[in-house]
């Protein structure tokens, strides 16, 4: 029996959707994981900063409060999934400069930001997101992203 054999960046993406399952998001599940020369260098999802409560626990201010999606980042116990492969290459000692990402979802604005500074080379997503700004960003940046959805088994 012959099976067709993943691609490298359907494996990577892939794997972002496994990471995405220890979100504690309870409005959106996202997972990204940063690549370089086939090997992954770091992972994050969205969830609270370590230690703290969750949302899952505690409740969703954003929710709370009504604010859509995409807007008032700064009202959310969490950080995003992309922050959190920054924070954890950072605390492991570990350049990400060079690096490709994947995501489970387009980066926001202060993602692509953060990821810009960080001189990552190339951002695969696999769902978009309303954020004009931070692609206008990226391409200015010269710092490709693509979307490659996840194909169906």
């Amino acid at each position: 029996m012959s099976q067709e054999r993943l691609s490298w960046d359907e494996y990577y993406m892939r794997i972002t959707y496994l990471v995405a399952r220890r979100s504690t998001c309870l409005r959106r599940t996202v997972g990204a994981i940063a690549v370089k020369d086939k090997r992954i260098l770091a992972t994050g999802y969205n969830g609270a900063p370590a230690g703290l409560e969750h949302c899952l626990d505690v409740g969703c201010l954003r929710h709370k409060l009504n604010i859509p999606s995409g807007e008032r980042h700064e009202l959310c116990r969490g950080l995003h999934a992309e922050q959190n492969i920054i924070v954890q290459a950072a605390i492991h000692g570990i350049s990400i400069s060079g690096s490709t990402i994947y995501c489970t979802t387009q980066p926001c604005l202060i993602c692509s930001k953060m990821l810009i500074n960080c001189k990552v080379n190339q951002i695969y997503f696999s769902q978009g997101y309303p954020d004009q700004l931070a692609q206008d960003m990226l391409v200015e940046a010269g710092v490709g992203f693509e979307l490659l959805p996840v194909p169906e088994d």
